[in-house]
C-alpha cells in the first residue's frame, strides 16, 4: 500500500511539475554548428597570399582556412601543395593537418596551427590572391 501511495504522490508533483513549465515559453535552441572538419579528398584548390595562410575551398562552396605553425616558405609562390592529415583523412584542428609545399631543395613540411572553417563574408572579402 506505500508503494502504491508513493507512486501516486510522485506522478502527482511531476504532473504539478508540468504544468508550471507549460505555460513557459520555450528557449531557443542553439544553432547547429557548422561543422568545422572536411576530408583531404574533397580539397579542390588552395591560395595563398602570405607564408603563414593557406585558404583551401573544399568541396563546392565551403571554404577553410589554415594557419602555419611558422613561417611556409614559398607557399604563397607555389602551384601545388600536399595536404597529410595525422591520424585519419579528416582534417578538424590544426594538430590534423601538415602542408607540403615544394621547394628548390626539395619538399617542407610545414605544421598547421589552427583550421577554421570561414563564412560567406569571409570568403568575399579576401583579397583575389588568396581566394582559392
Amino acid at each position: 500500500m506505500k508503494l502504491k501511495i508513493a507512486l501516486t504522490v510522485t506522478a502527482m508533483s511531476l504532473l504539478t511539475l508540468g504544468a508550471a513549465t507549460a505555460g513557459a515559453p520555450e528557449t531557443p535552441k542553439p544553432a547547429k554548428a557548422r561543422s568545422q572538419c572536411f576530408w583531404t579528398h574533397e580539397v579542390n584548390n588552395f591560395a595563398s597570399s602570405d607564408d603563414r595562410i593557406v585558404n583551401l575551398r573544399v568541396g563546392v562552396n565551403d571554404y577553410y582556412q589554415l594557419e602555419m605553425l611558422g613561417r611556409c616558405q614559398d607557399v604563397d609562390w607555389t602551384q601545388s601543395i600536399g595536404i597529410v592529415s595525422r591520424g585519419s583523412s579528416s582534417i578538424c584542428t590544426g594538430l590534423d593537418a601538415e602542408i607540403i609545399a615544394p621547394t628548390s631543395i626539395g619538399p617542407q613540411r610545414c605544421a598547421v596551427k589552427t583550421v577554421r572553417k570561414l563564412t560567406p563574408e569571409e570568403v568575399k572579402a579576401l583579397p583575389r590572391r588568396a581566394r582559392p
